[in-house]
């Protein structure tokens, strides 16, 4: 059977499932908006009741996000939830934390060293990488641009 790209396109897209968008943004948006709303009210209860300042507030806030994120990665919950919200899990500090826990579960029995280190940052480690060096980038531009 010999198809051109044409002909498989469409046969593809006939064949492929159709994806409810508006259901799948209605609930990126809630479960985005749930996990920001419990991140602020982390962020509440470290300054009300614990008395911090809101700078470590703020902080203990991500460090508690990032343990919970990891905590049901671990467990395999936060693959259930992100199946159903998708890019609502993608809040930035849980997404990230999720990158680098998953790699680093999956390959837990190749071994601490060849499994577990070498792994840990398959997916998370390019964004460090690039980020760090765009973050650099940019700030010699900025000090470049502030000698004129």
């Amino acid at each position: 059977m010999n198809m051109n790209k044409e002909t498989y396109q469409k046969y593809a897209d006939a064949r492929a499932p159709k994806s409810p968008i508006l259901k799948n943004c209605i609930w990126a948006f809630l479960v985005g908006g749930m996990i920001c709303t419990l991140g602020q009210g982390f962020r509440d209860i470290y300054t009300k009741l614990c008395g911090m300042n809101p700078d470590d507030a703020g902080t203990m806030t991500a460090v508690t996000l990032v343990f919970l994120a990891v905590l049901l990665t671990g467990l395999g919950i936060f693959d259930c939830i992100a199946k159903r919200a998708g890019a609502g899990t993608l809040v930035p500090i849980t997404g990230f934390a999720n990158a680098v826990a998953s790699p680093a579960i999956d390959a837990k029995s190749e071994g601490w060293i060849l499994g577990v280190g070498s792994k840990i940052f398959s997916v998370a480690g390019p964004v460090l990488l690039y980020g760090t060096l765009a973050g650099a980038v940019y700030g010699v531009i900025y000090w470049i641009a502030s000698l004129f």
